[in-house]
């Protein structure tokens, strides 16, 4: 439906609500490219300045990464996950992996103490999408369930403040481990994250935290 408030302001407002929404959602996922100018001009019946000022705002805020002709990404579903792939783009990524470490670690004993039923039969579900994802080769499609997994367990620990701190950092952790992995699986880069989920089931509170800790810290292996 059209957006019809005759103050722009308002009406951008409106606009960069109506998108974030696409974004947050996962309509527009990270690294997918939004409707055109046009587009988004027909879709939402308000003038170009008007989407262009949206389109403006969000990548300021680190949502959308525009791209001279290219087009404009998703480079974040939230702003602060957009200010954190910002901070984080240039840090080394040794020091990352061990902040990395202190979060999955910390979530990984709590998850221990605090899992459910139902939570132990989600991580048994990514666990196997995992696994499926290594055996068909699908590099994308192994970081993508490689980060759903580790999500997972911190999830588990049932502490939203942990589990939308870590949620933030994603697209960062992605990326890196995007990097690690590179375009073709290697046997060399596999690590076996069961020891981790049956440690979660058995309630082993420091095996689950050392179990997370080493394959964190394992630098230049897949997840």
């Amino acid at each position: 439906m059209p957006l019809t408030s005759p103050r722009r302001s308002a009406l951008a407002d409106q606009v960069i609500a109506q998108l974030r929404a696409q974004i947050t959602s996962g309509e527009w996922p990270v690294g997918s490219r939004i409707p055109t100018e046009p587009e988004l001009v027909e879709r939402l019946g308000v003038a170009r300045n008007t989407v262009r000022e949206a389109v403006r705002a969000l990548a300021h805020n680190g949502l959308l990464d525009i791209r001279q002709g290219s087009g404009t990404y998703v480079a974040a579903t939230s702003e602060l996950a957009g200010v954190m792939h910002r901070r984080f783009a240039d840090t080394d990524p040794g020091h990352v992996a061990e902040l990395r470490s202190v979060l999955e670690a910390s979530a990984a004993r709590l998850a221990a103490r605090r899992r459910t039923e139902r939570d132990l039969r989600q991580l048994d579900a990514v666990l196997q999408r995992r696994e499926r994802a290594w055996e068909s080769g699908d590099a994308a499609a192994f970081v993508d369930a490689d980060a759903t997994l580790h999500l997972a367990v911190v999830a588990t620990a049932h502490n939203d403040a942990l589990t939308e701190m870590y949620a933030d950092l994603g697209e960062v952790l992605r990326a890196i481990l995007r990097a690690d992995v590179g375009e073709v699986l290697r046997p060399e880069q596999y690590v076996d994250h069961s020891g981790l989920v049956e440690a979660i089931r058995a309630g082993d509170v420091e095996r689950a935290g050392t179990e997370a800790t080493a394959y964190v810290m394992r630098c230049g292996r897949a997840g």
